[in-house]
């Protein structure tokens, strides 16, 4: 406790030092959770992009049709099937899906188009779709008119109350050829939503398709990432043969790799930034050694054991390192808060670039506590690491060298 308290002292015998050594870590704590926070929040705008635009957190299929998407390979709606999925109180909410592709017209154009047979409130209830309903209005229950992408509908030069004409073929090769009208036109963030979606009642869409009562899968939302982990360890131990369960993370590898590729660049950014804070302290540190050398000296010719010496001055780093990144950690809370709450919105080249990528144009930023614990964890190590050269230039030292410093 003795040597505690000295350690305090000396630390503010030159406060003007201690306080630019804090500062470099002050603003390096500040920089590098502002980044962790950046990174994070963009990550979790990625996998809200999928997740409730389109995946969900999860799905469950047959094991034929993650192999083959084909309605061939759907499964029969049966009863307590929902039920028995929000057993887990991890899960919030399903909602059944029938997805295939047909010919979608009009008087003399023809494209491609992406067909989804929902179950509107539950739909909504996962993805949210109704808030992306440009003009007209959302689908009902039992409803017989669809919702068309904005891109999809300017191509085929259809409005809202226009009949859509769909054609193709449906299950165990039946064909398929229904006219629809327009309830509403959707306008997603993403371009590839926009250029081929249309969305029905998923009863419209199984007379479509001839496959009475199925589905191609059931969509299943958690509350967070979090409880992801439990809620697909409960589907794979409940869901039984020939229907699994998969996350989205399994659905979507192209943007986990993305995801984990970002990281790593990121990592070697607060890398080259930690480098320069901790070569910051050391200079600091290097420059108290050199300055106190003769007090060092007299300390020692006087009785103090370089052990005990050594101890102080590796406690006034460890301390200068806890201070600094106290006041980074709390400097930074209301910063990344108001950040948090205000995501920046981006213009121009960048956010058309973010559009392109399917996602919103801003940058989100996230407050998950290890954004701030980790940045802590950090800079004590380096102060620990750092606290060592004190301890190699005091058992260095010479006393009558010292003397004449």
């Amino acid at each position: 406790m003795k040597n505690l308290k000295l350690a305090w002292r000396n630390l503010w015998r030159n406060s003007r030092r201690s306080m630019i050594t804090m500062a470099s870590i002050f603003f390096g704590i500040i920089l590098s959770t502002l980044m962790t926070s950046l990174q994070h929040g963009s990550y979790d705008s990625m996998i809200n992009n999928v997740v409730k635009f389109y995946s969900g957190y999860a799905q469950v299929f047959t094991e034929k049709y993650d192999e083959n998407k084909t309605i061939n390979n759907t499964f029969e709606l049966k009863d307590g099937l929902e039920q028995h999925i929000l057993d887990c109180d991890k899960i919030t909410h399903t909602a059944p899906r029938l997805e295939y592709f047909a010919l979608a017209s009009s008087e003399d154009k023809t494209k491609g188009a992406v067909i989804i047979g929902v179950h509107p409130e539950k739909e909504d209830k996962v993805t949210e779709i109704s808030k992306w309903v440009n003009s007209g209005s959302y689908i009902e229950n039992n409803d017989d008119g669809v919702l068309l992408s904005i891109n999809l509908a300017q191509y085929l030069n259809l409005g809202i109350g226009d009949t859509l004409v769909l054609y193709g073929q449906g299950y165990h090769g039946v064909t398929a050829a229904g006219l629809y009208p327009i309830k509403g036109i959707l306008k997603f963030p993403s371009p590839e939503l926009n250029n081929q979606m249309v969305y029905m009642n998923i009863k419209s869409a199984q007379e479509l398709f001839g496959a009475t009562n199925r589905a191609s899968s059931m969509i299943i939302m958690v509350n967070r990432h979090q409880d992801l982990p439990e809620a697909m360890r409960y589907l794979r131990k409940n869901i039984e043969a020939p229907l699994m369960a998969k996350s989205w993370d399994e659905l979507q590898p192209e943007l986990v790799q993305m995801i984990e590729g970002d990281r790593a660049g990121g990592i070697l950014m607060k890398l080259i930034l930690y480098m320069v804070v901790g070569f910051g302290v050391l200079g600091t540190i290097i420059m108290m050694i050199a300055e106190r050398m003769r007090e060092l000296g007299v300390t020692i010719a006087v009785g103090m054991q370089k052990s005990t010496m050594s101890f102080i001055l590796y406690i006034e780093t460890i301390l200068t390192g806890i201070l600094g990144t106290a006041a980074g950690i709390v400097g930074s809370i209301p910063v990344i808060t108001y950040f948090y709450k205000n995501p920046v919105p981006l213009s121009g080249d960048a956010a058309e670039t973010m559009i392109q990528m399917g996602m919103e144009p801003y940058l989100y930023f996230s407050m998950n506590m290890p954004i701030f614990y980790n940045q802590a964890l950090i800079v004590l190590f380096l102060s620990m690491v750092i606290g060592f050269y004190p301890i190699f230039k005091v058992y260095k030292i010479k006393v009558n060298q010292a003397l004449r410093a």
